[in-house]
């Protein structure tokens, strides 16, 4: 069940809302360069289990319109303040994969956490994706340049080399293609200015001000967004239990899918 909610005049992003009878609310947001589409093996299983899954695709990605601006932090966490109040959500979980979860944090600040009950971090880009002078994790601010330029130059071989590095389990050929595609579903501008994002963007303070009970899952073997990122959230979010993922890269949510849901959902009914 989805439909298109107004965020600012002339732009509208989809939402995909599953078992919307469910009374276990969650929302959803991707991480770069995909859409909503990303936590399937999670939509699959939640919505039987009760929960009502709500996916957003960010503006830029997916179905949603893809404006030409809009793609710093507090731009795309009032998105998702449009959604909640659209929806008139209350008490529901707010989830972010990688520069989704960089979103919930912003959201959690900018707006005091309004209607959250828990987050949930899935390898969340936070609180600097990229290497700084008294920040010594991430990574190197070139890498991310380079991609700014993949992007600009070839983005199909951008994206297929980013699929290489973003999940530890082995992957078939189809998945990969299908992973392919959800990167292709994007605007080329929506996706460098993501990335452009990563270097302007810091969320220290972000984080000292979450104050609600807080899940924060990575994996140890993230080639993305390292390990040391995930500590450092655990350290800065006063209620937070970071569970690592062994057998897992950067795409947990189905390197270890099973394990995933099954923390996600004991969380969840803590």
């Amino acid at each position: 069940m989805g439909y298109y909610i107004e965020v600012e005049p002339g732009v509208k992003v989809y939402v995909e809302d599953l078992n919307p009878e469910g009374n276990k609310i969650i929302v959803f947001l991707h991480g770069w360069p995909g859409d909503h589409n990303l936590f399937e093996y999670q939509f699959n299983v939640l919505p039987k289990k009760g929960y009502r899954c709500i996916g957003i695709d960010q503006r830029g990605f997916g179905k949603s319109d893809k404006p030409f601006t809009g793609y710093d932090y507090n731009r795309l966490s009032d998105d998702v303040r449009y959604v909640v109040r659209a929806l008139q959500l209350s008490s529901f979980t707010l989830a972010g994969h990688s520069t989704g979860g960089a979103i919930a944090i912003r959201y959690m600040s900018r707006y005091r956490g309004y209607g959250v009950s828990k987050l949930a971090l899935f390898a969340a880009a936070a609180p600097s994706l990229i290497k700084r002078p008294n920040f010594p994790y991430g990574l190197d601010k070139e890498t991310v340049l380079q991609i700014i330029q993949g992007t600009y130059t070839d983005r199909p071989k951008m994206l297929q080399d980013f699929g290489d590095t973003f999940f530890y389990q082995h992957i078939t050929q189809a998945f990969s293609e299908w992973f392919f595609q959800l990167g292709l579903r994007a605007s080329g501008w929506a996706t460098a200015a993501i990335a452009n994002t990563w270097i302007d963007e810091v969320l220290f303070s972000d984080l000292r001000k979450i104050n609600v009970p807080t899940l924060i899952l990575h994996g140890i073997h993230d080639r993305v967004v390292p390990f040391p990122l995930a500590e450092v959230q655990k350290q800065s979010i006063g209620n937070s239990k970071l569970i690592p993922f062994k057998y897992s890269g950067h795409g947990l949510f189905y390197d270890q899918k099973d394990k995933f849901n099954k923390e996600l959902m004991n969380f969840i009914d803590e």
